[in-house]
């Protein structure tokens, strides 16, 4: 596919943010990427030139923010909307191998929606959670500076990573990666027997660490997942922030991400 050809969707509601960001970021690679409120996929409020359908992209992207206050608890609105109105549509794009991102409160959106750890392929919407981004040990909201280790070459939003350690920023107060205590095990062993564990929080030197390198508690330093097919990937740092180093100048470490989707959607 020619890059030109390439649709994005940013997915948006009340409480969202850092959508123009991330819609920038997929742009300089000259795809088009547009901003999508949820009721432009389903409701007939919306006007005709306006309505959208999910098959009109070739990747979703639901981005950071605060959706819906994060009332219940972060994501568990917006993912309730999209599954109520969008669960089949979203099952059979996954299947058709185009991706999803979901950064921050985004990929407590795919937790929340049962697309992450999205372990069984011909069900890729668990009628259930099967994990969630808990409150942050710390039990504030932390904002600072994270390092991340590759762990999966596998994911196809990190095949054009090349570097050992990335440097990416947190800014959540409920990132803490947590499973059903019974299957911690069970998980784990799935997740690392599939390679679908991408990112693990490292300090400066690339060892695994406690706080505040890894800022939340997460369990096994877990960053960022994707699902069985690899095409599902949700983390908690913002790639979108870094997207350029305006303190060196050229691009930041959070550019490899949206490059390395962009290659794959070119292949497609």
């Amino acid at each position: 596919m020619d890059r030109s050809e390439i649709r994005v969707a940013v997915l948006r509601i009340e409480g969202t943010n850092c959508e123009e960001e991330t819609a920038e970021a997929f742009r300089s690679f000259g795809v088009q990427a547009e901003l999508v409120h949820l009721k432009q996929f389903y409701s007939d409020m919306i006007r005709y030139e306006e309505q959208r359908s999910i098959f009109d992209y070739h990747c979703l992207v639901f981005p950071g923010g605060f959706s819906a206050g994060d009332y219940v608890r972060a994501g568990a609105i917006f993912s309730a909307r999209v599954k109520s109105v969008l669960r089949r549509d979203l099952e059979e794009f996954i299947k058709l191998g185009y991706p999803i991102l979901g950064i921050c409160n985004g990929f407590q959106v795919l937790a929340e929606l049962g697309a992450l750890p999205g372990f069984d392929e011909d069900r890729p919407i668990a009628e259930k959670p099967e994990m969630a981004l808990a409150i942050n040990d710390s039990g504030r909201f932390e904002c600072r500076t994270t390092f991340l280790k590759r762990e999966s070459s596998k994911c196809i939003f990190t095949r054009a990573v090349e570097k050992r350690i990335l440097r990416i920023p947190v800014a959540h107060a409920e990132g803490k990666v947590v499973f059903p205590k019974e299957k911690e095990k069970d998980f784990l062993e799935r997740l690392i027997e599939n390679e679908q564990i991408v990112f693990r929080y490292v300090d400066e030197k690339g060892e695994y660490s406690g706080y505040p390198w890894n800022p939340n508690g997460s369990f096994y330093n877990i960053a960022g997942i994707c699902n069985a097919t690899h095409t599902v990937f949700g983390l908690m740092p913002h790639p979108e922030r870094v997207f350029y180093d305006h303190r060196n100048g050229g691009y930041g470490d959070g550019y490899y991400i949206f490059k390395s989707a962009v290659e794959y959607l070119e292949r497609l």
